[in-house]
């Protein structure tokens, strides 16, 4: 099968739940966990995940340091996560880290041998949305847009972790905002285990197209979930590996569910990304945005913020956008079900996102 072959035909493949005793394995197609605090915080969650009653599959590269914005070369990493995905010695994956060029590990995956593979669940986020975005529109599978490994070393979990990995074993079936968000991380590598420092109050930011939705006691849309860290969505858009149109084509009933975020970018570079994503096509069938608090959070540039770099398109849009969601860089996060149906419910300042496996 030609890479210009591959495209979503066949129904949403969700992949089966981990179940106690089964084999988690861990890759890095981004960075692997070779330096402090990730290094310990990786071997800290996996004697966690040892005393939950688990077995463990390590991939080569998960404490490799030997390339250039990932873990490894390019091939090596794409034979990595290839082969531990099509393997039946472990029956999820979670990536080890995001990075910054895990976009040229994807030129070395092999879609065919994924597309045929038995589906299981791929869990991580930031670079990560290179292969849990492409799992969904190549391959019409199931994925998580959640913390990467090294997060699950934590003591003690945040309710979040619990929510992630319950998505794996099935125990999760819808999440919901977190009261409070970390602003400052206090982990380093003299203390790799701290927990979230959730200092700051989530107050969601709520918006019926451009018209602010603030007095609304409940706001709720559905569809098909698709998105993840805008810096990497923009850099596929075009590529050989951007079959959105395919996917919204498909799945045009059901409507899309935009989740977006930002890690690098500068509140321009959003709205010249949300831009790009819009001339092309990708919200021709949105059904609501949720959109995650920016690494920028905070940020304004020429009287141009956040909010007002989103909205400079969804807002067009006359659909629900729900902005500084837990969702992205600025944790804790809610594990998002990339290609899933949902509904969303927003209750004032709470969030409810129920996942349905259809």
């Amino acid at each position: 099968m030609r890479m210009g072959d591959i495209g979503g035909y066949e129904a949403m493949k969700y992949p089966k739940h981990i179940q106690r005793g089964g084999t988690i394995g861990f890759v890095a197609p981004s960075f692997g966990c070779q330096i402090e605090p990730y290094y310990t915080a990786f071997g800290n969650a996996q004697k966690k995940f040892r005393e939950m009653g688990y077995q463990l599959q390590l991939g080569p590269n998960c404490y490799a340091g030997e390339g250039i914005g990932i873990s490894n070369t390019p091939e090596k990493c794409g034979q990595e996560l290839t082969d531990y995905y099509c393997s039946p010695e472990n029956d999820c994956l979670i990536s080890c880290g995001g990075g910054e060029l895990m976009c040229e590990t994807m030129s070395h995956v092999d879609f065919e041998r994924l597309q045929a593979a038995e589906p299981k669940w791929y869990l991580g986020y930031s670079d990560n949305t290179n292969m849990t975005y492409l799992l969904a529109t190549i391959c019409d599978t199931a994925s998580v847009y959640g913390p990467c490994a090294a997060a699950f070393g934590m003591e003690p979990w945040h309710a979040s972790l619990k929510d992630a990995f319950g998505i794996l074993t099935g125990e999760t079936k819808e999440v919901h905002g977190y009261d409070k968000w970390e602003k400052e991380s206090l982990k380093n590598e003299e203390q790799p285990l701290l927990p979230y420092n959730t200092t700051e109050s989530r107050v969601l930011k709520k918006y019926l197209g451009r018209q602010t939705a603030e007095k609304e006691p409940e706001i709720r849309f559905s569809g098909r979930l698709l998105g993840g860290c805008m810096d990497c969505l923009v850099n596929l858009l075009g590529t050989r590996f951007d079959k959105t149109q395919d996917f919204l084509e498909k799945y045009k009933e059901d409507g899309i569910i935009w989740f977006l975020e930002a890690c690098d970018l500068n509140v321009f570079a959003i709205r010249r990304a949300i831009w790009q994503m819009e001339e092309a096509g990708w919200f021709q069938y949105v059904k609501g945005f949720l959109i995650g608090r920016p690494l920028c959070f905070g940020q304004e540039m020429m009287g141009l913020d956040q909010y007002q770099a989103i909205l400079s398109v969804a807002g067009e849009k006359n659909v629900p956008v729900i902005m500084d969601v837990d969702l992205g860089h600025l944790a804790p996060m809610m594990p998002i079900v990339t290609g899933s149906l949902a509904e969303v419910r927003v209750c004032d300042n709470d969030i409810t996102i129920r996942y349905d496996y259809r």
